[in-house]
Formats: structure tokens, sequence, C-alpha cells
């Protein structure tokens, strides 16, 4: 496991300019392609090297930024020498799905402390190390570096395999901030850094359809923020929360936890954030059956998502494209019964997703293929889930594959055509 930093990477920060990190991802990816490289970067990789948790970059990352600032080394960049960083066979891997596959395999394998190292790298019970008897930079640093990782694994591989032993850092996240800090600073970074990972724990309970569990985590999440006076954490669990009551029948909840997450990202100069809120807020207008609303909703998302990126959007909000929003269009039309309009959209969201986020092709695909069902293409749902099962040998994601046990439930009137009867016979045979 690589070290924790020592310290930010300011040097790279300061090349960033004015750019938010997922507009200065963008621009990775776009130089990445004109040298015919290629790799994932995204708002969550930028943090990782400007917090100092990357030290030096993998040879496919350094031969883009060596594209990007011409006649800079390694050091120009804020970076340690490659013979310094340990563990070099690592650095090796062309691209950081490689990475993630490791971490995979340290959740899969790992009882939960072998995972509360893996993630936060802290000191443990049972450890010979002592443990600090008040939390520092590092502790915050590693904390925040769990939140990133789990985000990272969630994206490649969907929540089911990881959600009990992600538990393990958040406890010891919780317990850091119970042992107390010497500086206000490090208190805020701690208190931002569990809030986020109860958030993460919170949806990966959410994804494999533990929604009891998952409030739970919102709940502890929004304490915190509210504790520490945290804006950006407040909208951010109760963008969540909408999103769960939504998929627990509760859409007036939904309505109203989006609306208060409104309020609280009203200050923080996002609008990225006041869109994916307002797409929150239709989705529970919608299953209110309110299309008046709704529609007035997805307009305000429309116009606060085309002011574009800001440097205040938050890290967590990588997730949240053109694609993203699509789907989350794609959802409210379905629930008011149109689901050719509302395959229209999951198609489009599926088209523009970045294979990086496997779990949400997966999502999207699985998406059109409901709503093509209840459109009345059988066939073109047929195919659209058989591509969903070739998803999920890589995804693991309970909502996903409830998703397409009611797709095949859908189509089993169309059984006698050759493509729905074979994909329900490859659906029930797994």
């Amino acid at each position: 496991m690589a070290a924790f930093p020592h310290s930010p990477n300011q040097t790279f920060r300061r090349l960033r300019g004015q750019h938010s990190p997922a507009e200065f991802a963008a621009l990775v990816r776009r130089a990445a392609k004109e040298i015919g490289e290629t790799v994932s970067c995204d708002a969550r990789y930028i943090g990782r090297v400007e917090s100092g948790e990357i030290r030096c970059p993998n040879y496919a990352y350094e031969r883009v930024f060596s594209h990007m600032f011409p006649g800079r080394a390694l050091a120009d960049l804020g970076f340690s020498p490659r013979e310094a960083v340990r563990g070099r066979s690592a650095q090796r891997h062309p691209t950081p799905p490689k990475e993630s596959d490791v971490l995979r395999r340290a959740f899969m394998a790992g009882g939960s402390a072998t995972v509360a190292a893996a993630t936060l790298g802290l000191t443990l019970p049972g450890d010979t190390r002592r443990a600090p008897s008040r939390a520092g930079e590092a502790e915050a640093a590693a904390v925040e570096d769990a939140v990133r990782r789990i985000r990272l694994l969630d994206d490649r591989h969907g929540a089911d395999a990881l959600y009990r032993r992600a538990a393990e850092p958040l406890r010891t996240a919780y317990a850091l901030l119970d042992a107390g800090t010497s500086r206000q600073s490090t208190e805020d970074r701690l208190h931002a850094g569990a809030g986020e990972l109860a958030v993460s724990v919170g949806w990966l309970a959410h994804d494999s359809g533990r929604f009891d569990d998952a409030r739970s985590h919102y709940a502890e999440a929004l304490a915190t923020a509210r504790v520490s006076g945290n804006a950006g954490l407040e909208a951010h669990a109760f963008s969540n929360m909408a999103f769960l009551a939504r998929d627990c029948g509760r859409p007036r909840e939904s309505v109203r936890a989006a609306q208060a997450g409104r309020r609280a990202a009203r200050s923080l100069g996002s609008p990225r954030l006041l869109s994916l809120l307002a797409l929150r807020e239709a989705g529970g207008w919608a299953g209110l059956g309110d299309r008046k609303a709704c529609e007035e909703a997805l307009n305000r998302a429309h116009t606060e998502f085309s002011r574009g990126p800001a440097t205040a959007d938050p890290e967590w909000m990588s997730f949240f494209g053109e694609a993203e929003l699509e789907s989350l269009e794609s959802r409210c039309w379905a629930a008011l019964g149109e689901h050719a309009r509302a395959a229209r959209h999951a198609r489009r969201a599926a088209d523009l997703q970045d294979p990086h986020f496997a779990r949400n092709v997966a999502l999207y695909t699985a998406e059109l293929a409901d709503n093509l069902a209840r459109a009345g293409a059988p066939d073109e749902a047929a195919w659209a889930g058989g591509r969903v099962m070739d998803l999920l040998t890589e995804v693991q994601s309970t909502r996903i594959r409830s998703m397409l046990s009611e797709t095949a439930r859908t189509l089993v009137p169309h059984q006698r055509s050759p493509r729905v009867g074979a994909f329900l016979t490859r659906h029930a045979s797994a």
C-alpha cells in the first residue's frame, strides 16, 4: 500500500489555475487523445494528485503531462522522483482501473480490519503501533483518501461487495473525531471527511438494497454537517436522502429533502449542484404525478446545468455530467408513464457515459431496457437487457439486478420472439 501524503502538491494546484477539477480532468483526457494515450482521468484523480496522495504519476500520465507542459520535468509539476516513491511496480500500470482492481481484491478478500487498513491506512486496535492521542493532518488526509477509494471502487464494480467492508473505515473516522484534534482546521477536515464517508457508505447500502441502513448513514452525515456548519456536506446529504426517499416510494419526502438541499447549496456557487438538486426534486414531483411541477424543476435543472462547471463544484460530483442528467430525466418521464420518451433519454445517457463509470453504464442500459419493454419494443429491450447482463460480470449492484428482473417479467408475454426468448433463458439461468 502506498504511503499517505506528507504535504499537498501546491505546484500542480497552481498549474490547474481557475479550472475546476472536472474541467482540468477533461483537459487531461483531451491531451491524452492528442498523443494517442488512454487515461481515465476525472476530478477524483486530480484531487488525489493535489492532496499529495499520488506522489508520482504512472508512465501514461507522465507522457500526457509532458505534452501539456512542454519542457517541465515531473519535479517541476510538484511530483517526487520515481525512484523515491515506494512500490514502483504499482506505478507501471497504464490506467487507474488496474489500481481499482487491486483495491477491489482487498475489499473482497480481507476482513474488516484488512479493509480499514487498505482504505484508511490508520492504526487499529491490535496494531503494534500506538494510535495517536489526537488526530492530525495525516489522519484527515487518510479519511479523505478513503472516500475517494470507495467511490472509485463503486464506479467500477457497484456496491454489493463493498458495503459491509466499508463500515469499518467509517467507524474509524468517527473514532478519530471523538479523539479530538489540536487544530480547528484539522477538525473541520475530519468532520467533512467523516461526513462524506458516511454519505459514501450510505450510498453503498442504498445501491445494494439496504434502505434502512442507507437512511441511518445519510442521517449521520446530515448531523455531522449541521454540527460542523458545512453547507456543502449538508447539500450532499439531502441530495442522497431525496434519492433514497424516491426509491422507497416516499415522493413527497423526496421533494422536501431536495428543496432543503437547494437551500443549503444556494451560497456555494455551484450551478451543477443546484441542477442535480432540481433533478432530485423533479423525480419527487414525478412520483406524485404532478407533471407541471416536474417540468418546472426539470427546466431549472437544465438552466443551471447550462451555466457549466465551476470551481466550487464539489469533488463528489464528478459523476454528474450530461449522461447523468439524461438518466435522471428519463426516470421522471418513466414515473409519469411516458416510457417511449423515457427510453430516448435513457439511450442518450448510455451513449454519453464514459466507460470508466462501468456501474453507471450498466444502470443506464438497464433503464433503457425497462423503458423499451414498457413502450412496446420487446426485441430492442431484450438486446439492451443482454448488454446489461454482459456488464454484470464486472458490476455488482442489487438495484440493477432488480431492474433487470422487472424487465424480464415485462417481456414474458413476448417470449415467442427469438431474441426475447434467448434473453429470458439467459436471465433465468443467471
